[in-house]
């Protein structure tokens, strides 16, 4: 799925990454913790998180994780935008809830690489 896709599907805004919007992601996950971030949400695909810190980019840097959606409207510090712009790491920001915006993108054909999410 198309990052632009899930722009649209989740109703986001592009805060880094603009310019990534037609880069594909292969599936999805969302974890507020880093150690599930690490273990659960695989190489090119998307995370959906309400934790709101460098770390989270960090983390997401290491995972090769495709892009990050912050969800819950909660507005990441420009230090973590600026962060994420250096890593080319899309993000973008939802106010939809996490359960809301899995479900959603789940509907509409976003997979967890294991078939789940």
């Amino acid at each position: 799925m198309k990052l632009s896709e899930i722009k649209d599907i989740l109703n986001a805004e592009v805060l880094a990454g603009e310019d990534q919007m037609g880069r594909t992601v292969f599936g999805g996950g969302g974890a507020d913790l880093m150690d599930d971030i690490l273990s659960a949400v695989a190489k090119g695909s998307v995370l959906l998180t309400g934790l709101n810190s460098e770390q989270v980019i960090r983390t997401a840097t290491i995972a090769e994780v495709g892009a990050v959606v912050f969800v819950r409207g909660k507005r990441p510090k420009e230090d973590i935008i600026k962060l994420a712009g250096a890593h080319n790491l899309p993000i973008l920001l939802t106010g939809y809830s996490m359960f809301v915006a899995s479900g959603r993108l789940y509907m509409n054909g976003l997979r967890g690489l294991d078939g789940s999410w």
